[in-house]
């Protein structure tokens, strides 16, 4: 089931050679990287890896959505962090699959707020839409 997108304002381009062990790059030059599996999977761990950028992505894009349920609840969120957590693996199809596990740090709220705002933030970031039933999600309040 896809997710119906309205009036799109900006398409990220970015173009791999070679896979998990080459090079990716966006149209416009401003990320050009080296990837290679991590020497947990038999890789050199020399560049960057799909997972880091998953995760790098998430993260700001999570930090992004609790800024934006931030404003709506009035709460202020200055100085929180927002840590995702990417792991690959075997299902037990045999197949790889993906995990998450978002961790965010308020400091300026307490628990019970916290845990709310991520709650919400859930619902408004778009990372999250894309992998709602397709990849464990895990939300911790740290």
């Amino acid at each position: 089931m896809s997710i119906p997108t309205v009036d799109v304002v900006y398409t990220a381009v970015a173009t791999a050679e070679n896979g998990r062990d080459g090079r990716v790059a966006s149209d416009d030059g401003k990320l050009d990287v080296v990837v290679n599996p991590p020497k947990e999977q038999g890789g050199s761990g020399a560049g960057t890896n799909p997972e880091q950028l998953f995760a790098a992505g998430y993260s700001a894009c999570f930090q992004g959505a609790l800024s934006v349920v931030a404003r709506r609840e009035n709460a202020d969120v200055s100085g929180s962090r927002v840590t995702a957590k990417v792991g690959i693996g075997k299902t037990p199809e045999g197949a790889f699959g993906l995990t998450v596990e978002i961790v965010a740090a308020i400091p300026t709220v307490d628990a019970a707020t916290a845990k709310d705002l991520v709650e919400k933030a859930h619902q408004v970031c778009p990372y999250s839409h894309a992998t709602r039933g397709n990849i464990d999600v895990k939300l911790t309040v740290a």
